[in-house]
């Protein structure tokens, strides 16, 4: 592990992407200003970063406007199959409407480094994560507009059943992995951007004993941007993003990283999955809109994760009730007392909300795409189909 007791301290040395994935094989060091493809991409700030990749902000000098520059890891850039699944399924989609809900693959180049070749992917620019605003909203108490939860909803509705239909599975839909398009600052100049991204927080990174830095290392740490001011959640479409688990139907992966309020209960009770992985994500993304939080705690325990699963959806199906009563029986705690429910959890949190036709109708959805059997989940096609009908005989 990295000593970072031997740099100048300051918050962002630990609330940000660990220094020691600064090394060969790891992260490419960017500062403020640095350019890529010779000149074209200058950067001006950070927009996030995750186990494989940093993302910046920069200024398309060529064409005269604002994109994502997504830096992969060297170890990871030469078997990255994210570029592929994106090209791939840009090509399968086209002409598609929906195909606008599946963010847009501008360039793609690679960058050497001091720590290896890095795979640069640029996308246009994104706003800020679902998961934000939807944090934004319900941590001051509010809960978001019904007419934007119904249109978010389709809309990731939408791009599941474009991403089916093109034979793939995405495989991580998440909060995380939706964002908000940002056509209205695209082409904003750069204080119009910054006062809705706020400025950059930057720390210079430096050695105590005065030592340089090795060539491995950022010379800058910089502070994600943090949307401060970003009010376009009514103006601006969705898009999904981070093909990085994403499959071909029918050749899906042995493993698939799941965080613990995501997990899908056949890879709990089952070795096998498929393209459906993502129906149950939808109902649970949905859910979010809706209530401001996924509908599972995950804390370490599966046999917690599966007892709010069944409160939640009901009864498991009887092949997986053996395994069921195993877990249970190895468990520290008696289960059996908490897990006769009489009133489905969705209901019970749904009745806390005024009532609202648009919102029991969303809640049907929910149920219909998050059953327990992947079979019997329905397809994305036909819960959009289930909204539309909806707002038809209105």
């Amino acid at each position: 592990m990295e000593d970072l007791s031997i740099y100048k301290q300051n918050n962002l040395l630990y609330s940000q992407e660990k220094l020691s994935k600064y090394q060969p094989g790891g992260y490419h060091p960017v500062s403020l200003g640095d350019t890529f493809k010779d000149g074209r991409y200058e950067i001006h700030h950070k927009l996030g970063w995750g186990g494989f990749s940093t993302v910046w902000l920069a200024n398309d000098r060529e064409n005269n406007q604002w994109v994502s520059l997504k830096i992969m890891r060297a170890d990871t850039s030469q078997g990255s199959r994210e570029l592929y699944h994106l090209n791939l399924l840009a090509d399968r989609s086209q002409g598609k409407p929906s195909a606008k809900y599946i963010v847009s693959v501008l360039d793609s180049f690679t960058h050497e480094g001091p720590n290896g070749t890095h795979l640069c992917i640029v996308f246009e620019l994104l706003g800020p994560s679902v998961d934000k605003v939807v944090d934004d909203y319900y941590s001051f108490g509010d809960d978001l507009e019904t007419d934007i939860i119904l249109r978010m909803s389709e809309q990731l509705l939408e791009a599941v059943s474009l991403i089916h239909e093109a034979g793939m599975g995405h495989g991580d839909i998440s909060g995380g992995n939706i964002a908000f398009s940002c056509d209205n600052l695209s082409h904003a100049t750069k204080d119009e951007l910054f006062a809705v991204l706020g400025s950059p927080e930057v720390e210079e990174l430096a050695r105590l004993d005065g030592k340089p830095l090795d060539d491995s290392l950022p010379k800058q740490l910089v502070k994600p941007a943090e949307w401060e001011a970003w009010v376009d959640e009514d103006e601006e479409d969705i898009r999904i993003l981070d093909f990085g688990e994403a499959f071909i139907q029918g050749n899906e992966p042995k493993v698939l990283a799941q965080p613990g309020q995501l997990r899908v209960p056949e890879l709990i009770f089952t070795n096998c999955f498929d393209y459906r992985v993502d129906l149950w994500r939808a109902g649970c993304m949905i859910h979010a809109f809706i209530f401001g939080t996924y509908p599972f705690q995950y804390l370490g325990e599966d046999e917690v994760l599966i007892l709010q699963m069944i409160g939640f959806v009901g009864k498991l199906p009887e092949d997986w009730q053996p395994i069921w009563e195993r877990m249970k029986s190895s468990f520290k705690r008696d289960l059996d007392l908490l897990e006769d429910v009489e009133v489905s959890e969705l209901d019970r949190r749904l009745s806390r909300r005024e009532p609202d036709p648009v919102l029991t109708l969303l809640a049907l959805v929910i149920r219909k795409l998050m059953r327990f059997v992947p079979s019997s989940r329905i397809e994305a096609s036909e819960a959009l189909d289930m909204l539309r009908s909806n707002k038809d005989a209105e």
